[in-house]
């Protein structure tokens, strides 16, 4: 939407500007109007982003988010759109009619990139995702920003009783009807693109909850940046694979429900992304 507006705008105003200045009086209009339709584009572009962090400015992580933000989460779904567009990223979804229409959720997923997020953003637009995300990632430039506008929870992972009030959070979140929670069980990116061993704690968010588990997967988006890099398109797969009814998590353990979820994730994502040694148990 903000990659076609800015085209659009700059498209008539190129015309605009041709016109006013007499170019289709003769043949100067061949350079005149493609040069002048980039040069447009371009600045508005710069505008866009200047934009960007211009709001991002403007949020102090310090004051405690109590709530989504509808400005922010737009601008956001805004921005996800035009960064995939730009990063020329053929996406082939599955099992997206799966999603939930009504009602908080726990998404979880594999997590081979930085990119997932923007991933997840893409396709739960309408549900007002919040990650639970690594503290370090709060001093990212406009993204930490963004992340504490969309309530997103930073986890320390070296800290068991901070992670446990991260969880907790999260389950507040849901209780409270403010918004979905999404996670990375495995933790940390993968570095060899396998899927590695899950977290359980987290699953503890959508037994406390009482919520269902939506399980996806995603292939290939570790390729998206160095594609973009070479000029090349990169082939992304993401999967919505299953969803866990909350009734089916009730008096189950989250080692449990995680054996489970691993299964169901390696399942579609298929035996090579099974580490050489097992370590889901």
């Amino acid at each position: 939407m903000l990659l076609k507006g800015i085209t659009a705008v700059s498209a008539l105003l190129s015309l605009l500007l041709c016109a006013l200045t007499g170019n289709f009086e003769s043949l100067r209009w061949l350079w005149a109007l493609p040069l002048s339709f980039v040069g447009i584009h371009l600045l508005l572009a710069i505008l866009a982003f200047l934009f960007l962090w211009l709001i991002c400015k403007m949020v102090d992580l310090s004051v405690p988010q109590e709530h989504d933000s509808p400005f922010y989460r737009k601008a956001t779904d805004l921005y996800v759109e035009a960064a995939l567009t730009l990063l020329h990223t053929k996406i082939h979804t599955q099992g997206l009619e799966k999603i939930p229409e009504g009602g908080r959720f726990l998404v979880v997923s594999n997590h081979l990139s930085f990119m997932d997020p923007v991933m997840l953003l893409r396709y739960f637009q309408s549900h007002q995702l919040s990650f639970i995300s690594k503290k370090e990632n709060r001093n990212m430039f406009i993204i930490g920003k963004i992340m504490h506008k969309l309530m997103c929870q930073p986890i320390d992972r070296e800290n068991d009783r901070e992670a446990l009030k991260t969880i907790i959070r999260c389950i507040k979140l849901l209780k409270e009807d403010e918004a979905s929670v999404a996670v990375f069980p495995e933790g940390y990116i993968s570095k060899d693109r396998k899927l590695h061993h899950f977290r359980s704690g987290v699953f503890k968010i959508a037994t406390k909850a009482q919520v269902p588990i939506v399980v996806c997967t995603l292939k290939n988006t570790h390729t998206i940046l160095p594609n973009a890099k070479n000029l090349k398109r990169a082939e992304v797969w993401f999967h919505v694979v299953d969803v866990i009814p909350a009734e089916d998590l009730k008096d189950r353990t989250t080692v449990d429900i995680a054996e489970q979820v691993y299964d169901l994730m390696l399942g579609d994502l298929g035996p090579e992304f099974a580490p050489e040694q097992a370590d889901n148990t």
